[in-house]
């Protein structure tokens, strides 16, 4: 099983950051805006981002630890999730296509994502976050060119009729 690189953890805090900065400033206008509370509004700003950056960081953590993918003969398996395990099972013959993603924020950190679009209206598509830019190549290329050689040949797919 091969694991994220450990600088996708980087993206996942800076995320967590984000959201504990707005999170504080709503907490604080709130408190600043309802009259009944005693305590300063910047003082419940400061508790509630520090709070969410605590909660945040420790999920960043153990969701690195969580996250494994292997690239398999006939399937991608994937393991994530932190409080809920889960475990995803792509079958090469269900690929549509694989995306290579560079947001700004990981091209900075020369880290990529391979998006794997499924066949299947619910959920029809899994990403491997974290991974080196080459490696991310790599890996949309070997999906790229299992899921072809899964494809059925003409006339193998059988008749309905």
């Amino acid at each position: 099983m091969e694991r994220l690189d450990s600088r996708v953890r980087f993206i996942w805090l800076f995320r967590v950051f984000v959201g504990s900065v707005v999170a504080g400033v709503v907490a604080a206008v709130a408190a600043g805006v309802v009259e009944r509370v005693t305590v300063s509004p910047v003082l419940v700003g400061g508790g509630v981002f520090g709070a969410i950056l605590v909660l945040g960081a420790v999920h960043a953590v153990l969701r690195y630890r969580a996250w494994r993918f292997e690239v398999r003969e006939d399937t991608l398996y994937i393991e994530r999730g932190v409080l809920v395990n889960v475990r995803t099972v792509v079958p090469y013959v269900r690929v549509q296509h694989v995306d290579a993603r560079r947001g700004p924020i990981e091209r900075a950190l020369g880290l990529s994502s391979v998006v794997v679009y499924t066949a299947g209206s619910r959920g029809a598509d899994v990403s491997i976050p974290g991974l080196v830019a080459e490696r991310a190549d790599d890996v949309q290329e070997t999906l790229r060119r299992l899921a072809i050689e899964s494809e059925p040949e003409t006339g193998d797919a059988g008749d309905a009729v």
